[in-house]
């Protein structure tokens, strides 16, 4: 059984190599440490506040009178601040499109929040926008899916900012699906493009905010905290496509599918954000869980996945009993894996929540429960379920395929919150 489960890992890694390949560039990214190193100590400043920038050429462009198309990019190195609201360095990229916006106003800004990408640097999208495929021998790469997405937007004028995330790129563990340090991450994305001169955004430009999976939790965080941690913002709509509201609900659900390693992000995202944990985390691990932990702190989803693929926590763990039976009986843990719950504050603004009702990854009643608990909160919500029959259980196909279907969908209602039109909500009838 294992072998097989090796060979499918190992065919879902080849399949992501010929797809990057087939998108159209098979580069090396090169080693930019310099860039993401931000200043020791960081100067005085605000959320937003531009420390460093640099030009960013998009691996797919093709010259035009208007610029390069789609876009033209430019990495970002900016103030924030982390879980615990302590100021940070996050780095990302703001891209201008190339097609002119035919909508009213001034053109609108859509800061996308990537979807799991891993927890090494190399895996950050401002280092992968530019190469879109990342490889080292022999397991080592990356090819950037968010481009469907980033292209889908671009193309109808809308000017995009895409944060790579507290410690994606940046020294230290990316504090993978923590909900304040994301939220920070992607409202403080927006201030830093506004900020951003020769940018065509300005203050008064529509904001929208984007995002599936880990990217659709970090939209769903930042939708609801925006009131009180950026106001400013002329925020006029979001989409969260299948967000991790509930992490414990979330890990059960991965728990021995394809993406398990991703639960090792999760522990070492913790321990980065909550210092305090370490010892009590790394009382309950095994020798072989250290191990997993130290690999896949320095891994993009391929190699996790072909590492890790359909192995159980119980395999990690100091008693052998699944993690989700460990961290229960550890109360200091329950009580910060509930702050990461999304949904106990309102959005100001639509959303937009689709969501598999077969999801594999990300369990699809949570995320409903999410959509009631707004609706309940007197937000305007359009709840969407995709009806996809179950595929290939634990192998991640009916997480991805309500992405790629709802793509259409997505764009469409954020484009439309940005052009002022009025919002549906189906609040009541799901």
């Amino acid at each position: 059984m294992m072998g097989r489960a090796r060979r499918w890992a190992a065919v879902t890694v080849a399949a992501t190599f010929l797809a990057g390949t087939f998108l159209g560039t098979a580069a090396t990214a090169g080693a930019e440490t310099d860039f993401y190193l931000p200043p020791d100590p960081l100067p005085a400043g605000e959320p937003g506040d531009i420390l460093r920038t640099a030009p960013s050429d998009l691996a797919l462009r093709v010259p035009t009178a208007n610029g390069a198309f789609p876009g033209q990019g430019t990495k970002l190195l900016y103030r924030s601040n982390d879980a615990k609201g302590a100021p940070n360095a996050v780095s990302g990229t703001y891209i201008e499109p190339s097609t002119p916006w035919n909508g009213p106003g001034d053109r609108p800004l859509v800061a996308l929040a990537i979807g799991t990408h891993g927890q090494g640097d190399q895996c950050a999208p401002s280092k992968n926008l530019g190469a879109l495929v990342h490889y080292n021998p022999p397991l080592d790469f990356f090819t950037e899916y968010e481009v469907l997405s980033i292209n889908a937007l671009l193309a109808k004028g809308i000017a995009l900012v895409v944060t790579d995330y507290d410690g994606l790129g940046t020294p230290g563990h990316h504090t993978y699906v923590n909900r304040a340090a994301e939220a920070h991450a992607v409202l403080d994305s927006v201030r830093a493009a506004l900020k951003l001169e020769n940018a065509s955004v300005t203050e008064n430009s529509p904001v929208g905010l984007f995002g599936y999976s880990q990217g659709g939790g970090a939209s769903g965080a930042a939708v609801e905290l925006a009131p009180e941690y950026a106001p400013e913002l002329n925020l006029a709509g979001a989409y969260v496509g299948a967000p991790p509201a509930d992490l414990v609900a979330t890990l059960k659900q991965i728990d021995g599918t394809l993406l398990t390693g991703a639960i090792g992000y999760t522990i070492n995202g913790l321990s980065e954000a909550y210092p305090e944990l370490r010892d009590d985390i790394d009382a309950e691990v095994s020798d072989r869980g250290r191990q997993m932990l130290a690999a896949v702190a320095n891994q993009c989803v391929p190699e996790t996945v072909a590492n890790f693929a359909f192995q159980r926590t119980s395999d990690y763990t100091r008693t052998g009993e699944p993690l989700d039976v460990v961290l229960g009986r550890m109360p200091e843990v329950q009580k910060i894996l509930e702050e990461q719950r999304i949904g106990t504050r309102t959005p100001a603004v639509p959303v937009l929540l689709q969501h598999g009702t077969q999801d594999d990854t990300v369990p699809y009643g949570q995320g409903r429960e999410l959509a009631l608990n707004w609706c309940d909160q007197g937000a305007t919500v359009q709840f969407l379920p995709n009806t996809t029959p179950p595929v290939l259980p634990g192998f991640l196909v009916n997480h991805a395929v309500p992405m790629i279907a709802g793509l259409p969908d997505s764009v469409a209602y954020i484009d439309a919150r940005l052009r002022g039109e009025p919002a549906p909500s189906n609040c009541g009838s799901f």
